[in-house]
């Protein structure tokens, strides 16, 4: 068993028209989906991804309207980063980022690839990273309903970063229960600090691989808006994952069972730092219940919620 990359990110933010002007006006990514928290559907759950949200592409968004601001540190899910096909796209979004006037760095190789760090309105860290030189998992398709040119638009998620104190049990975990591999090393951009490690599952590839960062020096991570709940990784489909909720039970490790999410199956466990991973399958998708032309266009309610609907609406501010 092994998984075929990253599926998707989930992110939380305090403001959700401001999060939805962000990443659909100004990063040009498709919101996919407007749902609800299904453990907790008074809060919004946007799906934003490429031209239909394939497994890969998906970065989501809890709102947390109370939610405070993030004290970075271990322990955390600390970047995610976003595939571009070129590095002349990176060249179109310094420009962009720039009129917009969005926080950014400069462009600069990491890990063999061209990058761009920013992030948006509330702190949450992000990195553009170019597929120029990139072998492995492919990436998805940009959606063309934005002012991005498709040709620098974004088209999946690409490595995701997580600084941890205790680093070797979290490779341990990494490469001995799930199964990843290490690539190799690339240079911190704090001095002084060890190189970063590189990890790999699947195909390889900027769409299948995490990096750790350690960290002795830093606080634990308090969450809050601008933090990252929990990753990802793509399960082919539902028979693997009751596989993998099998493999998890007889190794002793705690984890949630099979959860149906409608627009795909999950399970949830914790690294041996605390930090949230799910395993979620590829399917169904999100076309189940809409239209592909008309993606999160209203809101849309797994079954078992739609009965609540009235309700859910009142308590929810219009996007």
């Amino acid at each position: 068993m092994y998984f075929t990359g990253i599926h998707h990110v989930s992110a939380i933010t305090a403001q959700a028209t401001n999060n939805l002007d962000f990443y659909r006006r100004i990063l040009g990514l498709r919101l996919v989906k407007k749902t609800v928290n299904q453990d907790e559907p008074s809060m919004y759950h946007l799906f934003f991804g490429d031209e239909r949200g394939n497994p890969g592409t998906e970065l989501t968004f809890f709102e947390i309207p109370r939610a405070g601001q993030t004290r970075r540190g271990n322990d955390s899910i600390s970047l995610t980063s976003l595939r571009v096909a070129t590095d002349a796209a990176l060249d179109y979004w310094q420009d962009r980022f720039t009129q917009l006037e969005v926080p950014h760095g400069t462009i600069k190789e990491r890990a063999g690839r061209q990058t761009l760090s920013f992030e948006d309105f509330e702190g949450q860290r992000l990195m553009l990273v170019s597929d120029e030189a990139n072998v492995g998992v492919a990436g998805g398709v940009a959606w063309d309903g934005s002012d991005v040119p498709t040709e620098h638009g974004i088209i999946g998620l690409g490595p995701v970063k997580l600084t941890v104190f205790k680093i070797e049990r979290t490779i341990q975990f990494m490469t001995q229960v799930l199964g990843f591999r290490q690539k190799g090393t690339y240079l911190s951009d704090e001095a002084g600090q060890p190189d970063i490690i590189v990890l790999e599952t699947g195909e390889g590839g900027s769409g299948a691989e995490i990096h750790l960062e350690h960290r002795t020096d830093l606080p634990q991570e308090r969450p809050g808006r601008g933090s990252v709940h929990h990753v990802a990784l793509r399960v082919n489909n539902e028979e693997e994952l009751n596989n993998w909720v099998d493999f998890l039970n007889d190794k002793g490790i705690s984890n949630s069972g099979y959860i149906d999410r409608y627009y795909f199956r999950s399970v949830y466990l914790k690294d041996p730092n605390n930090i949230t991973i799910e395993l979620a399958t590829d399917g169904p998708g999100f076309d189940t219940d809409e239209e592909l032309a008309h993606l999160g266009e209203s809101l849309a309610l797994p079954p078992f919620l739609e009965q609540h609907r009235a309700t859910i609406e009142a308590n929810l501010q219009p996007l």
